[in-house]
Order: C-alpha cells, then structure tokens, then sequence
C-alpha cells in the first residue's frame, strides 16, 4: 500500500493531466455528434474483433459436435428422400400414415482396406445400434457395401471393392438393369455386367441403385460410365463404372436399415419352397 502511495506522490502531475485529459476528451464526445459517433464506432470495431476472435475459437473447438448435428440432419433428409422415391408415383401421401420403410443411421469407418481383392471395412456401430446383417451402407457420395457381420459396438462391411460383391444397378435414365461386381482391378473402377445391348448405354451416364433388393432403395448414386463393350457372345454389355466415392478416403458413412426387409425376405423363401 505504502508502495502505491508513493508512486502516486512521484506522478501526481502526470496523473493529475491523464485525469483531467481523460475528462476533456469525455466532454468533447458527449458535446458533439461527429465525436461521438467515431467513437462508438472506433470501441464497436474492437470489441467486435474481439467478439470474432473468440467466436472462430469457440466454433473450432465445436466442429465435433456441429458434425454430429450435421449428420443427424443428413439422416433426416435422406429418410424424407429416399422414402418419398418409393412413392413418389402416389397422387396424395398421407404424412400421418405414411410409414417410413428405410432409416438412416450414421456411423464412421475405423479401418479401410482398399488394395486386397476381398475388401471389409470396420465401422463403430453394432448390435446395440440396432445394426443387423444385410443392411445397406453409403457415404453421401454414393453406395459403399453391405453390412456382413455384427458385435455389440462394431460392424463388418463387403465393400464395392471385393470381388464377391454383387448389388442390383441401373441406367438412372431407363430402367435398364444389371449386377454390380468388381474384377479386383482398379480401386476407382467398378463393372455392370448383364445389361442388355438393347439398353442405350453411353459414356459418361450416370448408374445408380435400381431399388430390385430389400437392401437398397432405388437412385442411390454409384458412378458414372468410363467405357463398355459387348460380351463375347454379344448379348450383355460389359461396362466400367468410375465411382463417385472416393474409395482410399473414407470416414462417414449412412447405414440404411428397410423395415420391409424381413417381410420381403419371407415372401421370397416361401415363394421359391
């Protein structure tokens, strides 16, 4: 205390001018509009930098959880559309009864293969999410695989890149279908086979999911046509598909659960007793 008193002692000219310079200046804003007006734009300009600084730091330290909400609402959105294709030739829907078939579960990839030719990915959601066999993943580029195999917390995913693959696809502008392999080549580089020559096939058409399984809903994105050629006995084509999904990076994913599945599945089995 004895320390402050005397450097105020020491200063008191100097505090003294600071004190009545401060007063002064407070006069002069208040007195006049121009002032005042520089000033409150002057202190606007620096808390609002300041304000901006700790935004953009809070913000950076939430991207975890915005991603999460992000992926939520992706979920949302790609329920509404996908379910909306399968009735979209429907005059009215209902919105109180209409029953969703396909949800949407997010998850993310914890291991990717993508050099052998019998890829499967690990992914963080199992049995304790509701995951079962036989469900449909995708990235919000396009299709990635088939769940084969659950524990409690985990999943195993078929991938697109393993050669014993094989999922139900489509011209997206006819209704010209095949199956989609893959022959262990490139990892960017899928193939439709049993596509009929009467199918007007071009390059750069895009594929998609034709919706002919329980696991897939019909439109789901795959790629776009590299190349194609007849087979050797020239009734199907063979054609090359570039992927959308860029398959050496990978991280969220979209697991499509269709509540009509099992009843589907028991109508075939019985059909085929």
């Amino acid at each position: 205390m004895q320390q402050i008193i005397n450097f105020i002692i020491r200063n008191k000219r100097f505090l003294l001018f600071l004190f009545l310079f401060s007063v002064s200046i407070i006069f002069t804003i208040q007195s006049h509009s121009y002032h005042k007006s520089k000033f409150i734009n002057s202190a606007n300009f620096l808390t609002g930098g300041v304000y901006n600084s700790f935004n953009n730091l809070s913000a950076y330290f939430n991207l975890k959880s915005q991603n999460q909400l992000l992926t939520e609402e992706n979920n949302c959105l790609k329920s509404i559309l996908y379910n909306s294709e399968s009735t979209k030739d429907s005059v009215f829907i209902d919105s109180i009864s209409f029953r969703k078939t396909y949800k949407f579960t997010n998850a993310n990839i914890i291991k990717n293969s993508y050099s052998a030719t019998d890829n499967v990915l690990l992914i963080n959601k199992g049995i304790k999410d509701s995951i079962k066999e036989d469900f449909g993943v995708i990235t919000s580029k396009g299709v990635l695989g088939i769940i084969d195999d659950t524990s409690g917390n985990y999943s195993t995913v078929i991938s697109i890149l393993n050669t014993t693959s094989q999922i139900s696809a489509q011209l997206k502008k006819t209704n010209h279908f095949g199956s989609l392999t893959w022959n262990g080549g490139s990892p960017n580089i899928v193939q439709l086979i049993d596509v009929e020559k009467i199918a007007p096939v071009a390059e750069g058409d895009t594929i998609v999911t034709s919706g002919r399984s329980s696991i897939f809903p019909k439109g789901i994105p795959i790629g776009i046509i590299q190349n194609f050629e007849l087979d050797v006995a020239e009734n199907y084509y063979e054609i090359n598909v570039k992927l959308f999904n860029d398959m050496t990076n990978l991280e969220h994913v979209y697991i499509i659960k269709n509540g009509d599945a099992e009843e589907i599945t028991n109508l075939l089995n019985q059909t085929n007793e």
